[in-house]
């Protein structure tokens, strides 16, 4: 076909780049094989001239299609080539420099290793540059400073080292600079001032010091600016935004020492719609020019040194859908809060608010995250909750709030993950629709219905630290969250949501999870005043990596099954009043690596074997006297059986005591009737002479018997003879 021009084969099943038979057209001057999932080493065109002496082909896209190998040498016989797409492929090797006439290079989402080259730098024409995602190290090239017709570069997600070039600043054309997610360092280059095209930055997540430049003011382009995630410091004062009148989003959170210091009267010329300072500081109290920035979408001022109370004209902006105060010192009622249809995550955990959780919340019914935890709330949780039908994070946790929970808890079923309502002054009975909950996956509230065993996702139960009463439900041993294995979305879900994390205590001291939380399976009911043997149905939770019942007032064995938990991480059942043995099974679990079972009642020999020999520490096993064997002291064969003997002893003692009370009744009855009948016949003259004839004449038969017999005796032995 040699007037075919162009050729688009994208989204199909050819299993080899070869079968679109592309290296034997050579009038070609477009193509794309994009999203085709070949597989395979790419192949390039062939070296026999005979069949194509000159490839007129111009664009090649093969993005899309899981090749692997490295790019073959023989695509610089594609002399006209000027756009080479292989991103999203498993390519490995360098970055190929033996491609010289192309404006556009895009190899994003691979696994090219090596340095950048410096002769990228001769590729003159090149505007489009995209590296993103690899593997690369060493330093940027200064070399790419040449490249004046550049508009897009994105090197971000790659490894790379050293301070940015000054020689960028060159790149004057450039709309877009990415370089977040690497290990750049040193200082945020002024050169950067000149490029007066700029309208997206990007150098989050790197190890960059030094102030914020001035010369970032002069970007009148500029749209998104973000400098988070580094260690820069200094003041970013009004200057900083002089001519950045489009820009729409900010973000130099999580940069410690960087401060803001900007006047109450100043006017910004921008309107931006994220705000995100978070971690660094604002002096001047809550900064004022934030109210005239009407188009604010997301607002994130967490552990800024706010303090104070809220501002009235805050209840304006009624646009924000992310709102994020936490870790703050603001005082006050909740008030003047920007709630309105478009509200989707409050946080504010971690201030000073006091007062009542306002009813104007329940109007919101998009929001989906509400943290109010760690403040000063007081009053009852409005009854209208069964309005926020899209609640997926409700924490009111460590507060002063008090009354009946509402039974409108239950009436959010469809969407409740998380529910944290421990450290308040409730009353009442916990209600009986939280067995609606199904999605639940946290839960904190101090209290055990057995109507969460209907919670069929729930993979974290804390409800320590309470003064709970009653026994462990049977029915714990149903909960599927806790029994089979979460899948990657679930995983990945996790990972995405950075908004919260969860605080647990596991092998004896609290561990922070954020990203990691779905990876969390945990059960905390200790420090309460739970009652009853622990149920054997319980030792079903095979995923379970946590369990901890210390410090109640439990009684009975440990279950013979508990081996049959095999993700057990952390194990404690210390200050109880556990009895019998310590099951062997638990030397079956692999992963533990942190038990307590101090200050018991258990007994006899410690299991040895696999884990439990890593376990060596002899006070986890203290206040248990009549345990023996390694790592305790007391030796298994001084202490073979302690209670079987403790129990003979029991035994002995109290037979004896029968023995000393048997002789003493003989003793009496003996006394009793002998000398009952003796005076009896003392006063009974009668009595006395029959007693007498009775005696004499009961004699004279014994004798005559005796007499007879003895003489019958004689009288056979004489016969004999």
């Amino acid at each position: 076909m040699p007037n075919l021009l162009k050729l688009d084969v994208s989204y199909n099943n050819f299993e080899h780049i070869e079968l679109v038979g592309i290296w034997r057209q050579c009038h070609l001057k477009e193509l794309s094989v994009s999203s085709n999932h070949f597989g395979g080493e790419m192949i390039g065109p062939s070296s026999n001239t005979s069949e194509c002496s000159h490839y007129a082909l111009e664009v090649l896209e093969a993005d899309g299609n899981e090749l692997n190998g490295s790019i073959p040498e023989s695509l610089g016989r594609l002399r006209s080539l000027e756009a080479l797409d292989l991103s999203d492929n498993k390519l490995t090797g360098s970055v190929p420099t033996f491609l010289g006439n192309l404006t556009k290079l895009d190899l994003y989402y691979n696994q090219f290793s090596g340095s950048i080259p410096e002769s990228l730098g001769r590729l003159t024409g090149l505007t489009y540059l995209d590296l993103q995602s690899n593997l690369l190290t060493g330093s940027i090239p200064e070399s790419l400073g040449r490249l004046t017709g550049l508009t897009y570069l994105d090197l971000q997600s790659n490894l790379l080292t050293g301070s940015i070039p000054e020689s960028l600043g060159r790149l004057t054309g450039l709309t877009l600079l990415n370089l977040q997610t690497n290990r750049l360092t040193g200082p945020f280059p002024e050169s950067l001032g000149r490029l007066t095209g700029l309208t997206l930055l990007y150098l989050k997540s790197n190890l960059l010091t030094g102030p914020i430049p001035v010369t970032v003011g002069k970007l009148t382009k500029l749209v998104n600016l973000d400098v988070s995630e580094n260690s820069l410091e200094g003041v970013v004062m009004e200057a900083h935004f002089a001519n950045l009148s489009m820009l729409l989003s900010l973000d130099t959170s999580a940069n410690h020492k960087l401060i803001f210091n900007v006047s109450h009267e100043w006017i910004p010329p921008f309107q931006l719609r994220n705000v995100q300072l978070s971690s660094c500081k604002i002096e001047n109290g809550f900064p004022h020019w934030l109210q005239n920035q009407r188009k604010l979408v997301s607002l994130e001022l967490s552990n800024t040194s706010l303090y104070g109370p809220l501002p009235t004209w805050l209840r304006n902006m009624s646009m924000i859908a992310s709102l994020d105060f936490s870790n703050n010192k603001l005082i006050g009622s909740l008030i003047n809060l920007p709630l309105s249809e478009y509200t989707r995550i409050i946080l504010l955990q971690h201030n000073l608010f006091n007062g009542s959780i306002p009813r104007s919340m329940c109007r919101r019914r998009r929001l989906v995250i509400l943290d109010v935890s760690s403040n000063r709330l007081s009053g009852n949780i409005p009854d209208c909750l069964e309005n926020l039908q899209d609640m997926r994070m409700l924490i009111l946790s460590s507060n002063g709030l008090s009354g009946v929970l509402p039974s409108s808890f239950g009436n959010i079923y469809s969407s409740l993950e998380w529910l944290k309502l421990n450290d308040n002054n409730f009353n009442g009975q916990l209600p009986r629709d939280l067995g609606k909950l199904r999605d639940l996956k946290l839960l904190d509230l101090g209290g055990i219905p057995h109507s969460l065993c209907q919670c069929s996702d729930l993979c974290i139960l804390d409800i320590a630290h309470n003064n709970l009463i009653g026994s462990i439900p049977h029915c714990f041993g149903e909960m599927s969250g806790m029994i089979e294995a979460r899948d990657e979305n679930y995983r990945q879900y996790y990972e995405d949501t950075d908004v919260i994390d969860v605080i647990q205590v596991m092998k004896g001291i609290e561990l922070d999870y954020t990203t990691t939380m779905g990876l969390v399976v945990n059960m905390d009911l200790s420090s309460n005043k739970l009652i009853g043997e622990i149920p054997p149905e319980i030792t079903a939770l095979a995923m379970l990596m946590g369990l901890n019942l210390s410090h109640n007032h439990l009684s009975g064995s440990i279950p013979d099954s508990i081996g049959n938990m095999k993700a057990l991480n952390s194990l404690d059942f210390p200050d109880n009043q556990l009895t019998g043995t310590i099951p062997p099974s638990m030397a079956a679990l692999n992963f533990l690596s942190s038990m307590n079972l101090s200050y018991n009642k258990l007994s006899g020999r410690i299991p040895t074997g696999k884990q439990l020999q890593t376990l060596n520490d002899p006070s986890i096993y203290a206040g248990n006297r009549d345990l023996c064997g390694a790592p305790l002291p007391n030796n298994c064969s001084n202490l073979e059986n302690p209670p079987a003997t403790r129990s003979k002893k029991k035994y002995k003692k109290a037979n004896g005591l029968r023995k000393v009370w048997f002789y003493l009744d003989i003793t009496c009855g003996f006394a009793t009737g002998f000398w009952g009948i003796i005076v009896v016949l003392a006063f009974k003259k009668e009595w006395r002479r029959k007693l007498f004839m009775i005696a004499e004449v009961t004699m004279d038969k014994v004798y005559v018997a005796v007499a007879v017999r003895i003489s019958k005796i004689k009288r056979g032995r004489r016969d004999a003879k």
